[in-house]
């Protein structure tokens, strides 16, 4: 019985690696979305501005 519980505690007490490669992988994706957003953002609004510049 011990060696049954030992077992399972092997198993399931590397969780916490798993869980940083996991939230990494979410900080990273999160990292992208937001610096492509930005970017298409940032260029319609540098267009719109200019676009009011030019009219005034």
């Amino acid at each position: 019985m011990n060696t049954l519980i030992n077992k399972i505690r092997k198993l399931t007490g590397h969780e916490v690696g798993a869980t940083m490669v996991e939230y990494g992988l979410m900080v990273a994706l999160i990292a992208v979305v937001c610096l492509s957003a930005v970017t298409l953002l940032g260029t319609n609004i540098k267009a719109i501005f200019n676009q009011i510049a030019g009219s005034v």
